[in-house]
């Protein structure tokens, strides 16, 4: 006895399935992690840059209750231009 037609139909529609099941795992499932992964990452730098510039700014109010304000005033201008001068010469020693 042969199968009725209405078996094939379904055969053929559950392997279509199936191969549109496996290119979208090997295809949009990494995108996405990746997609995750910048928006995440990018989330986290602007969490940072606003921790980094708050903290800026309370070191500044410190110093300026501490110390003059002309001193204190040098004293973090300083430590940035020695900071921006480490990282440039740490980024040309690569070239």
């Amino acid at each position: 006895m042969s199968p009725p037609a209405a078996d094939w139909t379904v055969q053929v529609a559950d392997r279509i399935e199936g191969v549109v099941e496996m290119a979208r795992d090997k295809s949009v499932r990494p995108l996405t992690l990746v997609a995750k992964a910048l928006v995440y990452g990018l989330v986290a730098l602007a969490m940072l840059t606003a921790v980094a510039i708050l903290a800026s700014v309370a070191v500044v109010r410190a110093l300026n209750v501490a110390l003059p304000d002309w001193l204190s005033e040098a004293a973090v201008g300083g430590f940035f231009t020695l900071t921006g001068a480490f990282l440039l010469m740490r980024g040309r020693r690569g070239r």
